[in-house]
């Protein structure tokens, strides 16, 4: 788990590019489909978040079961990633896929949280 959330941090470190893109040369975002470049921050800033989850998380509780974590790292891989469509699509997130992928990820992530909170780290 640990290690994802590192490669979630790295990601979402990387995405920093994108935003640079999006404040030094707009032109080129907007060329690239963009409809949305405010989800560039969002899904920079929600990579940061998650992996900074799984990072404490993982070595809080080390030995946390694997129905509790596979649900919770795919959760924190999905929820960031689904800001991208929206940045391609402002009409999305009204799409069915869309909508069944944003709520099995969110119950993946909170209810994974919950779980490992009453699991503890002992």
């Amino acid at each position: 788990m640990v290690h994802v959330g590192l490669g979630e941090l790295a990601l979402g470190g990387l995405l920093g590019w994108a935003m640079v893109a999006q404040d030094q040369r707009p032109d080129l975002v907007k060329r690239a489909g963009v409809v949305a470049p405010h989800r560039i921050r969002q899904v920079h800033l929600d990579y940061v978040f998650m992996g900074l989850i799984l990072i404490a998380v993982g070595l809080a509780i080390p030995s946390l079961s694997d129905w509790i974590a596979i649900p919770l790292v795919f959760g924190t891989i999905v929820n960031p990633a689904l800001f991208v469509p929206q940045a391609f699509s402002k009409t999305v997130d009204e799409q069915l896929w869309y909508r069944a992928l944003a709520v099995v990820s969110f119950l993946g992530v909170s209810g994974g949280l919950v779980a490992a909170a009453i699991t503890g780290p002992g």
